[in-house]
């Protein structure tokens, strides 16, 4: 039974790849002008390039094999590569430790996903990030806001109204302070 990728690389490249798939004698010789039609030499033409097409096509087939040949080396190799990477300890830990480690923490060991096992995992996966999402929009909504507010006090200045603060300090403290406060709000780090 060939593999997958030998059956996408011959339907790909391969079919329908002959001369006589697509161009008949006939039709090669319709291409000349009517003079030169009954010339032997036509159909000399065409058997040449029947041999140079089924010479590339039989090419095209040797490389598909070495592909294959090739991926299911890479493939062995993915496989030994994981296997190692699973079986990797950590440097200056005893395997021994690692493994009651994880037999008192209640860890099992990493199991290869399933069908059924990959969807639940993917499903956890998405509901994370969409708890991680909304906290991230709830933390831009509450700068935006800080910001805004920062923005509304100053409008005064902007303006050229100047109404006494609510704080009953003096205008220049006030800017000063809100000012601050609009630095704060727009260096404030992103967790």
């Amino acid at each position: 039974m060939s593999s997958p990728e030998a059956q996408l690389l011959g339907d790909f490249l391969l079919a329908p790849a002959g001369l006589r798939d697509f161009v008949t004698l006939r039709q090669f010789v319709d291409i000349f002008p009517a003079a030169h039609r009954t010339n032997p030499a036509v159909q000399d033409v065409y058997r040449e390039l029947h041999r140079l097409r089924e010479r590339d096509i039989e090419l095209v087939r040797h490389a598909i094999a070495d592909e294959i040949k090739r991926s299911q080396r890479l493939r062995r190799e993915y496989a030994r590569e994981r296997r190692r990477l699973d079986d990797a300890t950590v440097a200056g830990l005893d395997p021994r430790a690692l493994s009651m480690e994880a037999e008192l923490s209640g860890a099992r060991p990493k199991q290869p996903h399933t069908l059924a096992t990959v969807h639940a995992s993917v499903e956890k996966a998405c509901q994370s990030l969409e708890v991680q999402i909304a906290a991230i929009e709830a933390e831009n909504a509450t700068a935006l806001l800080e910001v805004q507010d920062v923005v509304g006090a100053l409008s005064d200045l902007r303006h050229g109204r100047f109404s006494q603060p609510a704080s009953g300090e003096d205008l220049g403290e006030e800017v000063l302070a809100t000012l601050k406060r609009l630095e704060a709000a727009c260096s404030k780090p992103a967790d």
